[in-house]
């Protein structure tokens, strides 16, 4: 299994609610940062030495049909590379809304992480790492991230043909993601989670 589904959207952009979506449309496992969490001992490794320009997507994604949040969309474009067929899709917000959000949870878990749990700490700076690839600064200004952010939806824009690319606000639910993907949309409540509180709780869990 290979993902054909993978994510450009940045952490804080619905990518938790994206992946419980693309699960109950059947093309899970979704690989999501909760899998590192969860998994450090094998995946920590293998995304320290993709950081280092040492690719091994087979090895990372086995075993998972589509893959989102960071790490993954942070190498949006060897992803592309590694799966010219796959469908992209680049969920979003609006830049103030993202930042502020950002400033609250992921930022400030990785500012604060000499606060951690030592066993977090190379996650932690392997998230940082990854961060930073992406065009963003941990512990800058919240102008300053939504201006990144921004240029990051751009940049995925110019970087995958439009005819593989979805830009997304989970806010818009099931038909356009489902349309895109050329499935049915449910008949349910499009998933909404990981909000700041849900965050909090989720690095709890995949961590203890």
């Amino acid at each position: 299994m290979q993902p054909k589904i993978i994510g450009t959207g940045v952490g804080r952009t619905g990518t938790y609610s994206l992946k419980l979506a693309l699960e109950q449309l059947g093309f899970g496992p979704c690989y999501h940062m909760e899998e590192v969490a969860k998994n450090m001992p094998t995946h920590l490794p293998l995304w320290q030495a993709a950081l280092k320009g040492n690719l091994d997507w087979a090895a990372l994604y086995e075993g998972y049909g589509s893959a989102v949040d960071w790490p993954t969309s942070g190498f949006y474009r060897e992803l592309y590379d590694a799966y010219p067929d796959a469908k992209f899709v680049l969920t979003t917000r609006s830049p103030e809304s993202w930042a502020d959000s950002f400033g609250q949870t992921i930022n400030a878990l990785i500012a604060g992480k000499e606060k951690a749990p030592p066993a977090m700490w190379e996650w932690l700076e392997m998230a940082e790492a990854v961060i930073e690839r992406t065009g963003f600064e941990i512990g800058c200004s919240t102008e300053r991230l939504a201006e990144d952010f921004a240029k990051h939806n751009d940049a995925v824009i110019a970087a995958i043909p439009s005819s593989q690319l979805l830009v997304f606000e989970v806010a818009q639910g099931w038909d356009p993601l489902c349309y895109f993907l050329g499935v049915e949309s449910p008949d349910t409540v499009f998933p909404r989670s990981n909000n700041r509180e849900e965050f909090w709780e989720l690095v709890k869990g995949a961590t203890t």
